[in-house]
């Protein structure tokens, strides 16, 4: 079986996955206890609480623009995935029954986001989304200087200001806390334990910390060249000795590994870790359908 049929069967794994991931969230927690999320999904679970109308038939329509601005502004590729997911989705909502888990607002705020959140990770890690709101958030970033999460949190404030008119202030509140367990989830599931990482290591001893790095690690690694204060026969009149700046990229579960390769050449290696986001090129540990 040649690569792209592989990576194609775990895509649609993952998306499946994430829309019943996804349905028994909605079904399980938020819709009994008419609780609701940020983005397409709370609008149409907002619209649908008030006005009764079905809201796999919202789901599915409401996101129908924002599929087409994702065919014209990402890939078309991107496009249909989305589709299918939504699709899927809707579909999965009206046809299939879950059980309701409970009535405790504050685990169905919890729990509900969890899932729900889940749900729409494992689609995004299949290539598609079950929400359009980071759709529009792009194009609208492309045209001006506000960033993407806050267009999605300006977004949001609307929609929780009118779900505390509509379904009462308590109930936004928690709808809040919904949305709040869900985006968490989401992160982890998109970045999660593969966030990659910037690492800067400085050594006495680099030509040794770079041999292993590269040999042992078998990663990419940059060199700096840099000056430090410091009082020994290696320094100058001034104090100020040359040095090098050691600095790879690698994914919060290799720090573990870099850390202990270092510190078999030199224990006394000064190392500073810092999250690091927009990767791209390089010899990079490639994560699982995310580009």
């Amino acid at each position: 079986m040649s690569l792209a049929v592989k990576e194609n069967i775990k895509s649609i794994f993952l998306i499946i996955l994430g829309i019943f991931c996804a349905s028994f969230g909605l079904k399980g927690f938020l819709i009994p206890n008419q609780f609701i999320d940020g983005g397409v999904t709370g609008i149409s679970l907002l619209v649908s609480f008030s006005a009764g109308i079905s809201l796999p038939l919202l789901i599915f329509i409401i996101n129908v623009p924002f599929i087409i601005l994702g065919f014209s502004q990402i890939s078309r590729t991107f496009a249909i995935k989305a589709f299918a997911a939504i699709a899927g989705l809707s579909l999965v909502l009206a046809t299939v029954d879950f059980p309701v888990i409970t009535h405790d607002k504050l685990l169905i705020a919890i729990f509900g986001g969890i899932f729900l959140g889940a749900g729409v990770g494992l689609s995004v890690r299949g290539g598609g989304v079950l929400d359009g709101t980071e759709i529009l958030a792009l194009y609208i970033w492309r045209r001006s200087e506000t960033s993407i999460g806050d267009m999605i949190l300006v977004f949001n404030v609307v929609i929780f200001s009118c779900a505390a008119f509509i379904l009462g202030i308590e109930t936004a509140l928690y709808s809040i806390l919904t949305y709040l367990a869900a985006s968490k989830t989401l992160d982890y599931l998109v970045e999660g334990v593969e966030e990659y990482t910037g690492v800067t290591i400085i050594s006495e001893k680099s030509s040794k910390v770079k041999r292993i790095l590269m040999t042992k690690f078998g990663r990419g690694i940059t060199i700096y060249k840099g000056k430090r204060s410091m009082i020994g026969k290696n320094a100058d009149l001034d104090g100020v000795a040359d040095m090098e700046i050691i600095f790879t990229i690698v994914t919060k579960l290799e720090i573990g590994k870099v850390k202990k390769l270092v510190n078999e050449v030199d224990e006394n290696a000064f190392i500073y870790c810092s999250p690091i986001s927009n990767t791209k090129g390089g010899v990079l540990k490639k994560r699982p359908l995310h580009d």
